[in-house]
């Protein structure tokens, strides 16, 4: 199988990372969301199960069917909404949400409407929101430094050393040390890890305006603003702009309509996680890459089978240690949405406009800094355009800096200020 051919240490390894991210920072989220329903054990167990399932299946088989890698995730942003907001509704009213949400989705994605909107938006604006999205997360590398310094010189070192040795594999290398660092330090928490098989609990739903208009409509914006609109953006920025990136929204629609009565409450393109399983760290070569997200789907399929147990293994190591490897192994992704962002001057302050607001992390209206960063940046760079001839975007000159993004990939530039805000 062209798979396993295809198949490298650091692509596995990148896999892994994405994974060891996207659960341990944010996990307690879904849990908290969860109980705010009045979930059991049982109950609580079984979300991880659907979402497991959910993202593991959603990501690993269209990424073998087309050889690119698509990565799926939970909405952290909807599980936030839902544990402020879930109080007062029973878990069938809860599925019954999440039904909603997901029709939504897949009406979204099979109209088409959503990738529209996001073919307005030009490279600069949508690598300054891909590069202050995960810039958060490079900072955090460094910030983990005021309580594990020296763990983090630790890793830095290593990664420093081997991006200049053995680039290609600087990042499961760094890994590696910092696991036996904190193993030798006694500080990997075994005692949270409790290796159990995980059935799926099913939940008539019910249908309620109530619920409808308190959970289903806010999961779905915040979903497809804070989830979608930089998944969209990382996929590009990658070079995989080929991807049809209405049929994943429709799949991830799809794939949250089948598993919502056992948990699934939203399903929806990465950013974060993407950006590390799409970017040079998971191999050199961008058609290989997709063994990346096959290998973080995979993952995800085990850690539904076992809920509980992997979730305790994935949190067993120290928080630092996820901050720090997350940063490192985004460093060459936030470079090139950086030097694209800003390559062309005519975009270059809507483009800073929109990384800063994005970076800030505002949360406005209840909807997250993605969406207000490319609101901003499209406004910004709609009233410098504003009586000039436009200019023609092209992804193969704004991106040249970053070499991962295919230069026949085409945007359009935003020609009035709603082009971000429907985004």
């Amino acid at each position: 199988m062209s798979f396993f051919k295809d198949l490298s240490l650091s692509a596995f390894t990148a896999g892994f990372v994405a994974v060891l991210v996207g659960f341990t920072s944010s996990v307690a989220i879904v849990f908290q969301a969860a109980q705010a329903f009045g979930a059991t054990p049982e109950m609580a167990a079984s979300w991880m199960w659907a979402l497991g399932i959910g993202m593991g299946l959603a990501s690993a088989l269209p990424s073998l069917w087309w050889k690119k890698p698509v990565m799926i995730a939970w909405s952290t942003p909807g599980a936030a909404v839902l544990a402020v907001a879930g109080m007062g509704y029973g878990m069938g009213e809860a599925v019954g949400a999440f039904i909603v949400c997901a029709v939504l989705i897949v009406l979204a994605g099979a109209t088409g409407w959503f990738e529209r909107v996001m073919n307005r938006i030009p490279m600069a604006i949508a690598s300054a929101l891909l590069a202050g999205v995960l810039a958060r997360f490079g900072l955090g590398a460094f910030i983990a430094a005021q309580t594990a310094l020296p763990l983090v010189l630790l890793m830095l070192g290593t990664y420093l050393v081997s991006k200049r040795l053995l680039p290609r594999y600087a990042v499961p290398l760094t890994l590696l040390v910092a696991i036996v660092y904190v193993a030798a330090r006694g500080q990997l928490a075994w005692s949270t890890v409790h290796f159990t098989f995980t059935w799926p609990v099913f939940t008539m739903p019910v249908f309620s305006w109530q619920a409808i208009v308190s959970l289903a409509l806010p999961l779905f914006v915040v979903t497809m603003a804070s989830q979608n609109l930089p998944g969209v953006a990382a996929i590009r920025a990658a070079g995989y702009g080929d991807l049809p990136v209405s049929k994943l929204i429709t799949l991830s629609g799809l794939a949250t309509l089948v598993l919502a009565p056992f948990g699934a409450f939203a399903l929806n393109l990465s950013a974060i996680t993407a950006a590390i399983c799409m970017g040079r760290e998971a191999h050199e070569d961008p058609a290989r890459r997709y063994t990346a997200a096959v290998s973080c789907g995979a993952i995800y399929v085990v850690i539904g089978l076992f809920g509980a147990a992997v979730t305790g293994l994935l949190t067993a190591f120290p928080k630092e240690l996820v901050a720090a490897i997350a940063g490192l192994a985004l460093l060459g992704t936030i470079g090139g949405g950086l030097a694209a962002a800003v390559r062309d001057e005519s975009h270059r302050e809507a483009a800073l406009i929109t990384f800063l607001v994005t970076l800030s992390g505002v949360t406005l209206a209840g909807i997250g800094s993605a969406f207000w960063g490319v609101v901003a940046g499209a406004v910004a760079l709609a009233v410098q355009q504003l009586g000039r001839k436009p200019a023609k975007a092209s992804a193969g000159k704004d991106i040249a800096a970053s070499g991962n993004i295919a230069p026949d990939t085409q945007v359009q530039v935003a020609a009035a200020p709603g082009a971000g805000k429907n985004a």
